[in-house]
């Protein structure tokens, strides 16, 4: 699933491109996203696209008026293409602007695309989400606040939205491997000098991912077309059983919260 570095290379991609065009009108070829495709989109022919920006996973395509709130979920990608290209199988919805167009490519339909009246970041989908990672706000003191008396495992706890957003399965992997922390220590356990390494270790790996253009595991491409490469630098992740790249040990791999987790039991306590 794209997370926030996949999110914000498209970001990137899509921002210089579509501010300060008109919206010409939008195509749905097929409405039922993991939320149905409103016909009210239509609506949108005339607006101008004011910026692009990104809270969490959710790009935020600011309208002046509203938002277009776009989600990749599971396997969907944006770009931004000549008006007229012709569409693939996968292709679920356009925003025509001009002699340009964005389009949705979702193979596996877990995506979305909706209308946001006014501030997109009361909507009932964004509302709840937590801490920017990358942002001020992630720093030790409140990483520390943040985990004091929970129990569940820290490396869980990074990827619950609810308290940061956008982290993780790749990427709290291999935070928590620069940090030297053990992906089932308890986050409530967390001494301030650790939040201290974690905060730090976070942003590291956010800012190289996004840097690398992202992971590309299976679907992702940014809207360039072009895959990310992340994952073929990584310390700890989807490298069972091979030697750490720091103590030549070897790397172990374990299921939490139903996902692989890849970690150094002798770099990580």
């Amino acid at each position: 699933m794209p997370e926030l570095p996949e999110v914000e290379v498209t970001r990137r991609g899509l921002a210089s491109r579509l501010a300060g065009r008109v919206i010409s009108g939008v195509e749905v070829r097929e409405a039922r996203l993991r939320w149905p495709i409103s016909a009210d989109l239509r609506r949108l022919a005339g607006r101008t696209v004011k910026a692009v920006r990104r809270r969490g996973k959710y790009l935020l395509v600011d309208c002046g008026d509203g938002h277009l709130i776009l989600h990749l979920g599971m396997s969907g990608s944006l770009r931004v293409l000549p008006r007229g290209t012709p569409a693939g199988k996968h292709d679920h919805f356009d925003l025509v602007l001009g002699d340009c167009l964005l389009r949705l490519r979702d193979p596996r339909r877990f995506g979305a695309v909706l209308w946001a009246p006014g501030d997109a970041t009361q909507h009932r989908l964004i509302a709840h989400l937590g801490v920017e990672p990358l942002s001020r706000e992630l720093d030790p003191r409140r990483l520390h606040k943040l985990t004091r008396g929970r129990r569940t495992a820290i490396k869980l706890f990074l990827m619950d939205a609810r308290q940061i957003v956008g982290v993780g399965n790749i990427y709290a992997a291999e935070s928590l491997f620069l940090a030297g922390i053990a992906p089932r220590k308890r986050a409530g356990r967390l001494s301030e000098q650790s939040c201290v390494r974690l905060s730090a270790a976070i942003k590291r790996t956010l800012r190289a991912a996004i840097r690398a253009g992202g992971s590309s595991l299976r679907d992702f491409v940014g809207s360039d077309g072009a895959h990310g490469c992340f994952q073929l630098r990584a310390w700890v992740y989807d490298r069972a059983g091979q030697a750490c790249r720091k103590c030549g040990g070897a790397i172990r791999r374990i299921v939490q919260g139903q996902r692989a987790t890849y970690y150094c039991p002798v770099c990580q306590r």
